[in-house]
């Protein structure tokens, strides 16, 4: 192992890596621009077919939302891509990334700059072209050593991993079974390289309210009123957070002229539950209230959505996964350390899979979701290296 770290300590060029990182960042992926998502699955579908196995460009599965109206509507995605090497091995591991980010075409963040010699501001650089920059170059690297035949694994690059992974939730599933471990490549914790550990589940709602409609002046009495049965809700709602469970009522969408009783208003909302149980009571909670309002307010409810992100707690074989990784950490001199989150990714539905897996293997940096978010250039080589040493950890069968 000695051998092996001091060869991948050395083995890649963050310049080189960093030059990548940067024209993928200057593609515009935000989750809605089909056109940019499109333009990016294709530039990586070449640079992944460097690997000896199979490059695909995956279909979205259908998903509908609620729009404004409280209509379900069919919603597009972009493709996801999958690699595949060595299909048929007896061991297996799962990398996942997602090409998306927050970023839509019209927002003003679509440039980058240097802050310092070592740190580079720029939309989805951090989160996570730079990741993506790192799953492949450690792969490149594992594939030139001994140990590479004695595993296989699938890559998969989603478009939708910013709004919940609803189009590819199924694909993860289904590339999770029987996986021996995962990676996934957020970027880390903290910019040290902090690792996110536990995490809390998210599940996002919409509420869509029906009542009657009628003069605000003359016979207010016979109308429903809609937004105060949404508004009613929302404090309700917010009130069945607790230690467990955070409850976040986010938008109100209806109503119409000052002078009529609205008949419609669409509530939208997201939970945090720390733990299944607390999603399970949350969901039994929801029944009642939702019963009491529609008596109270005399008005009709219709419940979309549910959990996207189960709660992800540590089983014993990650947390063999996560020792794993601080062993290779020190082994290249990166010290490693890891925290629970309350954000949430892909690594919650592939844990909820039974799968062991370190969910941010990405690169170093922070301010995410912001004008402001940095990627450290430096930490792409350190963070290839390091997943270069770990796959070789699990080629050798030292995960039991």
């Amino acid at each position: 192992m000695k051998q092996l770290a001091e060869h991948f300590a050395g083995a890649f060029d963050a310049s080189e890596m960093l030059t990548q990182a940067r024209a993928w960042s200057a593609i515009n992926t935000g989750t809605a621009n089909l056109e940019g998502l499109a333009q990016q699955a294709l530039v990586l579908a070449d640079a992944f077919a460097s690997l000896p196995g199979e490059v695909a460009l995956m279909e979205p599965a259908p998903v509908t939302v609620v729009d404004a109206a409280g209509n379900e509507v069919q919603k597009s995605h972009g493709r996801h891509l999958v690699a595949r090497v060595r299909p048929d091995a007896d061991r297996r591991v799962l990398l996942t990334g997602h090409m998306d980010t927050v970023f839509p075409p019209d927002h003003p963040f679509q440039y980058q700059r240097d802050i310092d010699d070592d740190t580079v501001n720029g939309p989805g650089l951090a989160d996570m072209k730079g990741g993506i920059a790192v799953i492949l170059h450690a792969l490149q690297a594992f594939e030139r050593t001994d140990g590479a035949q004695a595993i296989g694994y699938d890559v998969m690059i989603n478009s939708d991993e910013e709004t919940g992974s609803m189009s590819s939730s199924a694909l993860i599933a289904e590339l999770a079974r029987g996986k021996h471990a995962a990676l996934t490549y957020e970027p880390s914790a903290l910019p040290d390289g902090t690792l996110a550990y536990d995490r809390g589940g998210s599940g996002n709602f919409s509420i869509v309210v029906t009542g009657k409609s009628a003069h605000a002046g003359r016979n207010p009495h016979e109308g429903r009123n809609a937004i105060v049965a949404a508004a009613d809700l929302a404090v309700r709602l917010k009130a069945l957070g607790h230690g467990e469970l955070s409850v976040n009522p986010a938008r109100i969408e209806g109503g119409s002229a000052n002078n009529v009783v609205p008949d419609h208003a669409v509530l939208r909302f997201n939970i945090r539950p720390k733990t299944t149980e607390s999603a399970e009571l949350f969901g039994q909670e929801l029944n009642v209230l939702l019963d009491d309002v529609k008596t109270r307010h005399e008005v009709s409810l219709s419940l979309h959505g549910g959990i996207t992100r189960p709660p992800k707690p540590v089983s014993s074989q990650a947390h063999k996964l996560f020792n794993l990784v601080r062993e290779c950490g020190a082994k290249l001199g990166q010290p490693i350390g890891w925290q629970s989150s309350g954000g949430v990714c892909d690594g919650n539905n592939i844990a909820a899979c039974g799968v062991p897996v370190v969910d941010t293997m990405g690169v170093r940096g922070g301010a995410i979701h912001s004008p402001d978010e940095f990627m450290i250039v430096s930490s792409l080589a350190e963070r290839a290296a390091l997943s270069a040493l770990v796959l070789s950890r699990l080629a050798s069968g030292d995960l039991r």
